[in-house]
């Protein structure tokens, strides 16, 4: 990969550049499902942890789980939830901007002080779109989408996924940014497009 093929990964709609991973262990939670998928979405969740070499935990001191997945059929499900509107600010306006954008999946990060992922909730609706896919290759998309603080266009275009052998899997361009973004000589967090470089440079290394 390129810099010029990276860099539009993690530059936003305004124009802006930002790459971020987790800064702690992911502790993740699931809601909405039964136990089959629940092993599916924490298997996805572990198999992308483990190739960017992070950590996952069984707690998080400070929020318990800071990874929480909700899984449900209509969007106002989510303001039944609990506390979920202490968690997630204008969870009412935000549900509904997603109900009349016609969305089926949403993804809410919290930062560190340094900047770095502390926490993400992600949601994801059931529509007849995702009904259709498969629980494993919803699972891993998910968790892919999850492990950085990707640009809110880098999946439009393409998937981070591919089928290979009539299996879907990760693209490996794609696994090999998770890997070096993860990579302990840079940064947890640049704004600067020249962490692409960077970025590049440290698949190179590593191929």
């Amino acid at each position: 990969m390129t810099p010029d093929q990276i860099a539009p990964l993690f530059t936003r709609s305004d124009g802006s550049f930002l790459c971020a991973r987790w800064g702690r262990p992911i502790v993740p939670v699931i809601f909405g499902v039964d136990d089959a998928t629940l092993a599916t979405i924490k298997g996805a969740i572990e198999a992308v942890v483990t190739l960017a070499g992070h950590k996952m935990a069984e707690t998080d001191p400070e929020l318990g789980a800071n990874l929480m997945v909700f899984v449900f059929r209509d969007w106002s499900e989510l303001l039944e939830v609990p506390n979920l509107d202490r968690l997630v600010d204008g969870l009412g306006p935000l549900v509904t901007r997603l109900q009349a954008a016609g969305a089926n999946q949403y993804r809410v990060f919290r930062f560190d002080a340094q900047n770095a992922i502390r926490a993400a909730f992600v949601f994801v609706q059931m529509d007849d779109a995702l009904s259709d896919v498969p629980a494993d290759v919803l699972a891993l998309s998910q968790a892919v989408q999850v492990i950085l603080l990707w640009s809110d266009r880098a999946f439009t275009d393409m998937s981070a996924l591919a089928v290979h052998d009539d299996q879907t899997i990760l693209r490996p361009e794609i696994a090999d940014i998770i890997r070096a973004a993860y990579d302990p000589v840079l940064p947890a967090v640049a704004d600067d497009p020249a962490h692409a470089l960077r970025l590049s440079a440290r698949i190179g290394l590593r191929q």
